[in-house]
């Protein structure tokens, strides 16, 4: 194990969707930015498909074997390193989702256990594991090597904390009982008051033993072994849920993870599909004149779902950015929209597989942004002065869209009734392109931008408490090592992870 002189080195294993591996890197880059020695792991399939992508969108690229070569040259210390997830690179994980889960669940381990005992040979020793929270084994293999075990959650602390007292909502009949409760649930600490029609997608359903159940169930028993919890989140957004957290383990929000610098360039592709340059088509659009339509990395949707919105969005009138991953329904039902849909919009429309997400809604002529509400999506448009449509499909998504619409007040809700339709798709749509209410969207949407901006200032509470979080994994990893010269200083006046 590492003395106290040498620089911490920390294992850093996002869970393999899109939504993750990107706040990973940009924190992997902030981290060695601060002297850490940061040894990045991927699986070989997902960094596949990051080479691929920027194969297809640069023919030139240099080192398309280690996604952090241009980092090391800027002189960070990023080392790069690939694991087997267990199936063959050809299979279908999207198509196959619970086979693949099952594998993450129950095979991966072994995998990520080989390499660690590999890595751990390396100089400087490695003192600290920074696992995604949604992996069930990172307490075993900090523990097995001797390692601080940092989970890191890249989602709202409110969907954490949500997750983190199942069994309390379990308790009091709104989960796992045969005949969920559908009055406001007002018993979760840290949390005032929140509808059964707000939780996570898996906290709402019927069958409640899916693999990502299980998951879940495992992952969250897992998280409570953690030495440090991290957030990417703001602690002004979520003050009491991050003091009732604080209360079980120290929890640090540090968000919003972007990247540092220039906010619209990122310092290398990390996109899982090539990415389309909109920009061309968006300078000759009038300013705020264009509504970005996205449902992100991973969730589907349904055939009958996408019908109504393209045919809303026609009769909206609206100009409008669509991107329309091939698989959004599923791998093998790729035609899906209404026939003759393209030419008709073809003048005021721009469908896209995939496209840099960041450019097109920090760019002038963009107003809005129908969205899933996925967190990447909702911190990125908060940042970039953009209101938003929610239209959440999965997961933590019902619970950010309550965050977007009631709490911050920043968005409005696609759809009212059970099912979407293409008049309330396009009535809701020009309304809010159009209307003098998106003002009061857009006054908010630049407060919550002003309380993120504080935030990550020199004195800003992200600012500090990332600089705690660094200070707490050097601490347990002299703890670690035998050696006992040290000591958090106190930054915080109530409790770990939150300052004044």
């Amino acid at each position: 194990m590492a003395n106290h002189h040498q620089k911490p080195h920390a294992i850093m294993i996002p869970y393999p969707y899109q939504g993750h591996i990107t706040p990973f890197v940009y924190l992997a880059i902030k981290l060695a930015s601060h002297g850490f020695t940061i040894t990045f792991v991927n699986t070989h399939y997902i960094h596949s498909k990051i080479s691929n992508s920027q194969s297809r969108e640069n023919s030139q690229i240099k080192n398309k074997d280690d996604l952090f070569a241009r980092a090391r040259e800027s002189g960070l210390d990023i080392r790069y390193a690939t694991v087997n997830d267990g199936f063959p690179l050809v299979f279908d994980r999207s198509l196959n989702h619970d086979q693949f889960v099952e594998g993450l669940l129950h095979v991966f381990s072994a995998h990520f256990d080989e390499l660690v005992g590999h890595l751990v040979k390396s100089d400087p020793p490695v003192t600290c594991l920074i696992a995604d929270t949604f992996y069930v084994w990172p307490a075993m293999i900090a523990d097995k090597y001797n390692l601080v075990y940092v989970s890191f959650w890249t989602e709202p602390a409110l969907v954490f904390n949500l997750y983190y007292h199942m069994e309390l909502l379990k308790k009091n009949g709104h989960f796992a009982s045969q005949d969920n409760r559908k009055d406001t649930i007002d018993y979760i600490p840290g949390v005032k008051a929140i509808e059964p029609r707000d939780l996570m997608s898996y906290l709402q359903a019927t069958d409640i033993w899916t693999v990502v159940h299980r998951v879940i169930y495992k992952a969250f028993t897992d998280i409570k072994k953690a030495d440090i919890i991290i957030c990417n989140t703001v602690q002004e957004l979520e003050f009491d849920t991050l003091s009732a957290l604080n209360k079980n383990q120290p929890t640090y929000a540090i968000g919003p993870i972007f990247p540092s610098g220039n906010f619209t360039k990122a310092p290398f592709s990390i996109s899982l599909w090539s990415e389309s340059d909109c920009s061309q088509w968006l300078n000759n659009k009038p300013n705020s004149s264009v509504l970005y339509v996205s449902f992100g990395s991973y969730a589907h949707t349904s055939k009958e779902d996408l019908l109504e919105i393209a045919h809303g969005l026609q009769l909206s009138g609206v100009n409008f950015i669509w991107v329309l991953r091939p698989d959004i329904v599923s791998s093998d039902e790729t035609d899906f929209l209404p026939v003759g849909f393209e030419e008709s919009i073809k003048d005021r429309g721009l469908i896209v597989p995939w496209c840099r997400q960041i450019e097109v809604i920090s760019h002038p002529a963009t107003g809005g942004f129908l969205t899933h509400c996925g967190w990447n999506s909702t911190l990125e448009s908060i940042w970039c002065g953009i209101p938003l449509i929610c239209f959440p499909l999965l997961t933590d998504q019902f619970t950010n869209r309550k965050l977007v619409v009631n709490d911050w007040k920043i968005g409005i809700n696609l759809c009212d009734k059970e099912r979407v339709t293409h008049e309330e798709v396009a009535e809701k749509v020009s309304h809010f392109m159009c209307g003098n209410s998106t003002q009061e969207l857009r006054k908010a949407v630049k407060e919550v931008r002003k309380t993120l901006e504080n935030a990550l200032g020199q004195d800003g509470s992200s600012e500090k408490n990332f600089h705690q979080f660094m200070e707490n994994i050097k601490v347990n990893a002299r703890k670690r090592a035998g050696l006992s010269n040290g000591h958090v200083s106190p930054l915080h006046q109530n409790g770990n992870g939150l300052v004044h």
